[in-house]
């Protein structure tokens, strides 16, 4: 039986398992959305293209499961550009479907066209231009595989008009094989060993945890590290949640904005055990000062990420699961860290996360609040700034995949609509976005995808009338010159409710936990508005460029 490109590309991701697809239409991409209108798949209409990238990028966080997106030519692919690169910085698994102009008018600068695989190839894993039907089965799967094994990342396809329309039989590939394509799933035994000697040989070791424990399932097998070695887990932004916070040998968070005594513990540490992580800038600080009497392992599934930035003594390619697996496999001994642990212990207690307690709505105050309603429980997305930070600081993560922020790419916007795909992705699970002003305000119009779409995420926007992580910046670096960080803001309450979405407001510290408690009840997309301190500012701070140790500390 033939079947067109549209047919065929919709059979293709049924198979791939695909419950969800986020996108919008246009000209380019009609016959699929023809197609759309009879399939069983759920297809969710975000009200821009960004946003159904990042949806589809939340979704994928939130579950473990590949996001789909899909676009019409040139502007509605361009539109997901930021989406594909968030994702590609975050190593998320995606695969983005974006429309083209007919294969014979490529090249011709045919209406809303756009070189969308040269635009996209700096920022996907692999993308993929389709100019013969008969090649799109393959395509696809391939887009699948490549997406979710190795380190995970977006690949895009990109889909003329007429491969759409074409029609060819349907061939499903049972098995991809790229020759050119085969992720070391496993260390090496010999530099595990290696490892295993160095590591009880170490008197202060740090685990330093990333985002790739999460993306490999590991957190059990990291938990299962820290206590046979009885070391220290300091973790990097997309890390949080791959280590409970109330763990003892938690040390949170490290870097420009993480705990003073994880930062510290770093710097005195004589071994550090890089588990999934890329020793990015914000979390080493000035290269040449970074932990200055520590050897390093490092465990990635991405060989080209180790001794990217920080040399290391032991490099491990592989799978991270796996890796741990095997060094846990390996150990006789452990070292012996019981003075280390002490003197943690003692930098918890000398540099504690603190904050004023205001008569006023304080940021913590509110997010504190917000994980004690949920019970720890809730997936929590953020958008970008200080709100991103006091979150990362303040909520006591301890599960994998309940904390979705934008880490490589700092991207404002990205936290409403990934809430939202978050939601769909585990429609059983309280989900909170956590905004700014100034951020929320980027894909604000997806309070009508929510609305129509039935999605209640709750969004807790943080409202101190400024671009408050630029304004901190300036108040610290460039003399309070506040250049263009002041905003008017709209009615965010009334702006929900022209929606059919819920508002609340809330300016005094005793309406914070009834305005929570309510909207967590509420089965409906709900805004609350809460006015926080104007100046109030996110400490403790490493400035850029300075060593870990040189930090800025202070009440907020």
């Amino acid at each position: 039986m033939l079947m067109t490109g549209s047919e065929i590309l919709l059979e293709c991701l049924r198979r791939e398992g695909v419950e969800v697809i986020f996108g919008y239409p246009g000209g380019q991409i009609l016959p699929t959305f023809d197609k759309i209108y009879d399939m069983e798949m759920r297809f969710i209409l975000t009200r821009h293209e960004q946003a159904a990238a990042h949806a589809a990028d939340g979704y994928a966080r939130a579950t473990g499961k590949t996001g789909v997106c899909l676009s019409t030519s040139g502007p509605g692919a361009t539109n997901l550009v930021t989406g594909i690169a968030n994702a590609f910085m975050d190593s998320i698994p995606m695969v983005a479907i974006s429309g083209q102009v007919k294969t014979t008018l490529i090249g011709n600068d045919a209406f809303q066209e756009a070189d969308v695989t040269g635009i996209t190839r700096p920022i996907t894993k692999h993308n993929y231009l389709v100019k013969d039907v008969k090649d799109l089965a393959q395509t696809v799967r391939e887009a699948f595989y490549i997406a979710s094994t190795g380190r995970p990342g977006p690949v895009l396809i990109d889909f003329p008009s007429d491969v759409q329309n074409a029609r060819t039989e349907f061939v499903w590939p049972e098995k991809v094989s790229l020759r050119s394509y085969k992720p070391t799933m496993f260390g090496h035994p010999g530099q595990i060993k290696k490892a295993v000697r160095m590591i009880c040989s170490a008197e202060r070791p740090v685990i330093y945890a990333g985002g790739g424990v999460i993306l490999s399932n590991a957190s059990d097998e990291l938990r299962q590290l820290a206590e046979t070695i009885k070391a220290p887990v300091t973790m990097t932004l997309m890390g949080l949640g791959a280590f409970p916070i109330t763990h003892p040998f938690c040390l949170g968070m490290l870097g420009m904005h993480g705990t003073a005594y994880a930062n510290h513990a770093i710097m005195e540490s004589d071994l550090i055990i890089a588990v999934g992580a890329r020793f990015d800038d914000r979390v080493t600080g000035k290269l040449d000062a970074f932990a200055p009497h520590a050897r390093i392992i490092h465990i990635d599934i991405d060989p080209s990420s180790i001794s990217k930035n920080v040399g290391v003594d032991i490099p491990i390619v592989g799978d991270v699961k796996n890796v741990l697996g095997q060094l846990l496999e390996e150990f006789k001994k452990t070292p012996d860290t019981a003075e280390w642990l002490k003197a943690v212990e003692a930098l918890k207690k000398k540099f504690p996360l603190k904050y004023t307690d205001k008569a006023k709505l304080s940021p913590q105050y509110i997010l504190q609040q917000i994980d004690e309603a949920t019970g720890g429980n809730a997936i929590i997305c953020t958008e970008v700034g200080q709100h991103q930070m006091w979150s990362a600081q303040w909520f006591k993560f301890s599960h994998p995949r309940s904390f979705l922020t934008s880490g490589g790419l700092g991207t404002m916007g990205f936290g409403f609509p990934a809430s939202m795909g978050a939601k769909v992705g585990c429609p059983d699970k309280t989900v909170f976005n956590i905004a700014g002003d100034g951020s929320i305000q980027m894909n604000i119009q997806e309070l009508a995808t929510c609305v129509c779409n039935k999605i209640p995420v709750k969004v807790a926007i943080l409202n101190n009338g400024f671009l408050g992580m630029v304004r901190q910046w300036q108040e610290l670096f460039y003399k309070h010159r506040y250049s263009h960080t002041t905003l008017y803001n709209p009615d965010f309450v009334k702006l929900a409710e022209s929606y059919g979405a819920a508002g609340l407001r809330v300016t005094r510290k005793e309406d914070v936990r009834p305005a929570i408690d309510k909207a967590i009840k509420t089965d409906n997309v709900v805004f609350m508005d809460f006015h926080i301190e104007p100046e109030e500012n996110v400490f403790p701070m490493v400035p850029a460029g300075e060593a870990l140790n040189r930090m800025i500390e202070g009440l907020a």
